[in-house]
């Protein structure tokens, strides 16, 4: 028996290993191609504008914009500060679309009598809510629907933009005529506590996976938060139409279906980060995270074998770990040897989980240092410990939940 755990457990690290050496390290030492385009929407910008507003006509490059679209049901406190940042994004031609969802807090009044001054806003008011498709995927279809210009970039009002030049560095893969999804980082502020922690280390780990598979010509998802797209794309697959009543989604089930390795970038620039407030009670953020869960069954077949054979390693690797030294703790407390051959299998597999989880601290960590130091270096070993509990502990809920339908605007 104790021969059959160590093999099992020598498997599982080999998994993990994997994953860490050949996918991970491809957002760890990923390169920025044209890292230098911020710097230069910001020189064009002003000239252009300049021309725009003498009535000059533009060429159809400078013409083409981005509309960012926010959707917002009550959250009257978190525009009046976002929308002074979009605004002043550093960009030629582009147009801040706020999708006001039925809101009751005062943000209608907001948005007809105090955003004068802001030139590049303008708001569309949804006042009912329709069977057919969720809220969220509603606003965000009509948004598309009535975008100015070829290109969205997306983010939600509860964010913040790192810098002036998160507009003109999200899009600057989409010169690249081949590229239509540009996928973003959204990092949550840090905050004392464990449930913070938990949540920034969640955030950086998923963040690991949807660059990482991109990489590798696997994208599957990306967060709403910060992600950019053609309007043809969202319009050639019919929009949401496959999942229109899926709860969520409208970031990840869409970019599930429609990213390709050729159509597909990330953006790792510090710049065009958007950071976002995280939940501050475990309630809230359990009724979160199990509409992520929700949302994951719809992924594609060879998506969901890839993530669930390495969420399933990472746990295994740790509760494997655990069993095996449970039964070294026995064997010793009961004065009952190990042969030979168990003694060698029990040092080979102890040292692949050691360099296991060595390469994960240096490999990850590596990569939190570039995503903003979502989490420190020195607390990403026990970051692997907490995300194993998490993933095993999500996993065995979803299997034995009984099915109850909630309902959440987003």
């Amino acid at each position: 028996m104790i021969t059959a755990l160590l093999i099992a457990w020598l498997l599982v690290v080999g998994i993990q290993l994997v994953y860490i050496l050949f996918i991970y390290t491809r957002t760890a030492f990923y390169r920025q191609p044209q890292r230098m385009a911020v710097a230069v929407a910001e020189a064009v910008s002003a000239p252009v504008r300049s021309r725009q507003a003498a009535g000059e006509t533009l060429t159809d490059d400078e013409a083409a914009g981005v509309t960012v679209v926010v959707c917002a049901h009550n959250e009257l406190h978190n525009l009046t500060e976002l929308l002074p940042l979009l605004n002043e994004q550093h960009y030629p031609t582009f147009e801040v679309l706020v999708m006001d969802d039925r809101s009751t807090d005062g943000t209608v009044a907001y948005l007809e009598n105090d955003i004068a001054s802001l030139d590049r806003v303008r708001f569309i008011r949804i006042a009912n809510e329709h069977e057919h498709i969720t809220p969220k995927k509603y606003a965000l279809t009509i948004a598309l629907k009535k975008a100015t210009y070829p290109t969205v970039l997306l983010t939600d009002a509860d964010c913040r933009p790192a810098s002036a030049d998160w507009l003109a560095g999200m899009v600057t893969p989409l010169s690249d005529p081949s590229r239509d999804i540009v996928l973003g980082f959204s990092p949550y502020e840090a905050r004392p506590g464990l449930l913070n922690l938990l949540i920034r280390a969640e955030t950086l780990f998923t963040a690991v996976q949807y660059f990482s598979l991109a990489l590798v010509g696997r994208p599957y998802m990306g967060v709403g938060r910060n992600l950019a797209y053609r309007t043809k794309t969202f319009f050639a697959n019919r929009g949401f139409y496959t999942h229109k009543n899926v709860l969520g989604g409208d970031d990840d089930l869409f970019i599930n279906e429609v990213a390709t390795a050729r159509n597909t970038a990330i953006c790792l620039d510090e710049a065009t980060f958007m950071w976002s407030k995280p939940k501050e009670s475990w309630a809230d953020w359990r009724i979160q995270k199990r509409r992520h869960l929700n949302v994951g069954k719809h992924y594609k077949p060879g998506h969901k074998f890839r993530l669930g054979l390495l969420t399933g390693s990472h746990v295994l690797s740790w509760l494997l770990a655990l069993a095996a030294g449970s039964v070294l703790l026995i064997k010793e407390i009961r004065q009952v040897p190990f042969t030979t051959d168990e003694w060698l299998l029990l040092l080979i597999a102890s040292g692949v989980f050691t360099f296991r989880w060595l390469a994960f601290w240096g490999v990850v960590g590596r990569i939190s240092y570039r995503l903003a130091h979502t989490v420190h270096w020195a607390l990403v070993p026990l970051t692997d410990l907490m995300l194993g509990i998490y993933y095993g502990l999500a996993g065995l809920k979803t299997l034995f939940r009984r099915r109850r339908q909630r309902y959440y605007w987003r």
